[in-house]
């Protein structure tokens, strides 16, 4: 037997599976394609994660596209983070082309124009569906993670949360938090020392610099109402194929804080909200992490161990994640080391840290007898991947270089008018579109506040009052004391006095010091 017939054999053997599965492609020896030697991977391992990566312009986005087009036909919705703008040609069919029907001759698997029913989702002002969450949804824990903060300042975050559920005031966006921790320092200060104990001004400082931080982001358009279902994500549609959700992100790539904060609230309402699954045949759900880098790059150590937790966790719930990046090592090793589906396109060596970079990326991948790994990683095509997968039995599959196969849908942008003509045909834009404020935290506590104001100055408009009196009285009887206590009135008073004393010893004919008149009849 030939080594071309022993490798034929050992990749066919390989990728043999009892159940449903994918075509991604065939499999390459020596640059050359093994027409039907078809690199497949089985349903029932989706759910096992999987990672897309290689340099720019090595083909992971179409490597993207089509596998969420091919599990779209089987059934599978999945979530696509479109931060480059190009994926919502899967919403359209191929035009074809002779290279593409060359590419699949060479596979020995026959090119079908195709496409998928999609969803457009927004984060910001993009158009589609609007996703929001909110603050209560994230619950205390999260939230502080999400903020960034240390063990003092999570626990007045707690308080907050405490306070709101003890007083019956919803926690929705970001301006409900802020003047919840507003009222707790100053107007609501004394209750909430007796109930809670003190807060120190100074943590709550940190935390509302925290939060404007994550504002300038734009993130006072993802807390709020309505709060987005995560089943809806799950949809089918009337020809039973799993639809598309594209969220639109090409406005926040420089935004990762905002973008990191969303991926993991969505995560974490996935696995709180869905039921447990066991073992299933294919996954109810995949979601698609485009440039995960942005996830992990600003992520703390509280926040990468929480995505490391779900990541271990989720798939329990039917729910595969692929992340989608530039070099393996953009990717924890404890969140690489749970990813089954490896598609590793070409890589670059331009400096000595890329060609370091290549050498640990080959180690993820399962040792070959027909390959060398560092050497081939530079050397792939576009269009062209290293691929290892897992079986049925959770075993990995035969690294193979593949040629994939060509999307089936438009490998271009849709025009804005095809997304508008989408975007006029969802069953959900009513749902999530339309603005709504109701009375929360902020207008409940703005009440109170305005109240207590209002009160206060009545306080002080009575004292004020109170003091114009007393005032008023003590100078009126300064006054008079004045007048009394003057000379002039005194001498005035001295003089009516005596005028007083003389008239009545006049009266009562009292001689002053006058003498006796001598008689005159002498």
């Amino acid at each position: 037997m030939s080594e071309q017939q022993k490798f034929i054999k050992h990749i066919t053997e390989g990728y043999i599976f009892e159940g449903n599965d994918l075509v991604l492609g065939a499999a390459m020896l020596e640059g050359e394609v093994m027409t039907d030697t078809l690199i497949r991977v089985p349903l029932k391992t989706l759910n096992r994660h999987g990672l897309i990566a290689g340099a720019t312009g090595s083909g992971k986005t179409k490597t993207l596209q089509i596998l969420a087009e091919q599990m779209s036909a089987k059934g599978i919705p999945s979530l696509l983070m479109d931060i480059k703008g190009d994926l919502s040609g899967i919403a359209v069919p191929s035009d074809g082309h002779p290279k593409i029907d060359e590419r699949h001759e060479k596979i020995g698997f026959p090119f079908l124009a195709g496409q998928s029913t999609v969803e457009f989702l927004s984060l910001s002002e993009e158009k589609g569906l609007r996703l929001r969450a909110t603050v209560t949804e994230f619950g205390p824990v999260l939230f502080s993670k999400i903020l960034d903060l240390n063990e003092t300042q999570s626990g007045i975050v707690a308080v907050v949360f405490k306070y709101c559920d003890d007083h019956k005031l919803p926690l929705l966006d970001l301006k409900d938090f802020k003047k919840t921790i507003q009222y707790l320092i100053n107007e609501g200060k004394e209750a909430a020392e007796a109930e809670y104990g003190r807060l120190s001004t100074a943590s709550v400082g940190a935390i509302m610099r925290k939060i404007i931080e994550l504002e300038q982001q734009g993130a006072e358009q993802f807390f709020g109402e309505r709060s987005f279902d995560v089943e809806d994500l799950c949809r089918i549609d009337d020809e039973g194929k799993g639809i598309v959700s594209i969220l639109r992100l090409t406005d926040i790539q420089d935004r990762p804080k905002l973008f990191s904060t969303f991926m993991l609230q969505l995560l974490a309402e996935v696995y709180a909200t869905f039921p447990e699954e066991g073992d299933i045949e294919q996954p109810k759900l995949v979601i698609f992490i485009d440039e995960a880098h942005l996830v992990f790059e600003e992520a703390s150590k509280a926040l990468l161990d929480q995505i490391e937790a779900i990541v271990k966790l989720i798939r329990s719930k039917g729910v595969g994640l692929f992340f989608v990046t530039q070099n393996p090592a953009d990717v924890p090793s404890d969140v690489l080391g749970q990813l089954g589906l490896k598609i590793q396109h070409a890589l670059r060596a331009f400096t000595a840290k890329d060609r370091k970079a290549i050498k640990l990326a080959a180690q993820n991948y399962p040792i070959s007898d027909y390959y060398e790994v560092p050497t081939l990683l530079t050397e792939l095509g576009i269009g062209e991947a290293l691929i290892s997968a897992l079986n049925e039995k959770g075993i990995p599959t035969p690294l193979a270089h593949t040629m994939l196969r060509a999307p089936q849908s438009r490998m271009d942008v849709l025009t804005k008018r095809e997304i508008n003509d989408i975007l006029d045909n969802s069953r959900l834009i009513d749902k999530y579109n339309r603005v709504e404020d109701r009375e929360s935290a902020y207008e409940i506590l703005q009440e109170k506040i305005e109240e207590a104001q209002e009160e206060e100055k009545q306080n002080e408009l009575r004292e004020q009052r109170q003091k114009a009196r007393k005032s008023s009285r003590r100078k009126e009887k300064s006054a008079f004391e004045q007048v009394m206590n003057s000379t002039t009135t005194r001498q005035i008073g001295r003089t009516i006095a005596r005028e007083l004393t003389r008239g009545l010893l006049g009266v009562l004919g009292i001689g002053g010091t006058s003498k006796k008149r001598k008689s005159s009849w002498f």
